[in-house]
C-alpha cells in the first residue's frame, strides 16, 4: 500500500465517526438552543467526534477488523456520552 491509499484508508476509517459526531452536535444544538447556547457547536462535535474514533479504534483492536454493529452501537453511545458531558456537566 502507498502512501496515498493509506491516507485514503485511514481518512474513509475515521469518516463516519467525524460526519455523525458533528451531525449529532448539530441536532443537539438544534433541539437544546436555550441550553447550549454557551457551548461552541465545533466543541460539541469534536468531542463526538473523538470519542467514536477512539471506540472505533478500540472496536478495530478488538473484533481485528472494522465494520462490526457492536462497534457502531458502541459509537453511538459514545457520541451520546461526549455531547452530554461537554454540553450539560456543569448544568445542576
Amino acid at each position: 500500500m502507498n502512501p496515498v491509499d493509506a491516507f485514503w484508508h485511514i481518512v474513509n476509517f475515521f469518516a463516519p465517526a467525524v460526519v455523525v459526531g458533528f451531525l449529532a452536535a448539530s441536532a443537539t444544538k438544534l433541539l437544546w438552543r436555550h441550553e447550549l447556547g454557551a457551548v461552541r457547536w465545533f466543541s460539541l462535535g469534536a468531542w463526538a467526534s473523538a470519542a467514536m474514533g477512539l471506540v472505533a479504534i478500540l472496536g478495530l483492536v478488538i473484533f481485528e477488523h472494522d465494520g462490526k454493529i457492536v462497534t457502531y452501537a458502541a459509537m453511538i453511545a459514545a457520541c451520546a456520552a461526549a455531547l452530554w458531558w461537554v454540553g450539560f456537566r456543569n448544568r445542576g
